[in-house]
């Protein structure tokens, strides 16, 4: 049939990775929640991007965020005129410039990370030590996962 879609019967692994991937949904969006200013989600990932990963090109940014290059120049201008970073002509090659974090920006990334632990902190508070440490466990190995 046209439009159909065979599906084999579930296996505990495949059961176990849907519960993953719509809790980590879940999680994601209620961390999302925990901001601490108006930059919408793709700003905020830049500017932690940023702080991870030190001064980008406009180029080297939109290739790392997985957009083009006008869409990144767009949001890169958003975050120049609201003083959470800023362009600095290379001093080498005057046709490069370089992007990024003032101190504002890293303060805002800093603070929306505590806001977002503290939210955590709260939340595993209410489990007990077992429960913490199967999620610590848990975490790591999500972590590899991840980084696969």
């Amino acid at each position: 049939m046209m439009g159909r879609v065979m599906t084999s019967a579930p296996t505990p692994l495949t059961e176990t990775a849907a519960q993953l991937r719509t809790s980590t949904y879940r999680l994601v969006r209620r961390l999302r929640t925990q901001r601490i200013d108006d930059v919408s989600v793709g700003q905020f990932s830049v500017l932690v991007s940023l702080r991870a990963h030190g001064p980008h090109t406009l180029g080297e940014l939109a290739e790392r965020e997985h957009v083009t290059a006008p869409s990144m120049n767009r949001t890169v201008n958003c975050l120049e005129e609201a003083g959470l970073l800023e362009r600095t002509p290379d001093t080498d090659d005057r046709r490069k410039v370089w992007i990024a974090l003032t101190d504002e920006g890293t303060s805002l990334v800093d603070a929306t990370d505590r806001r977002r632990d503290a939210w955590l902190v709260e939340g595993l508070a209410g489990l007990d030590a077992e429960e913490q440490e199967i999620i610590a466990r848990a975490a790591a190995l999500i972590r590899r996962v991840a980084d696969r």
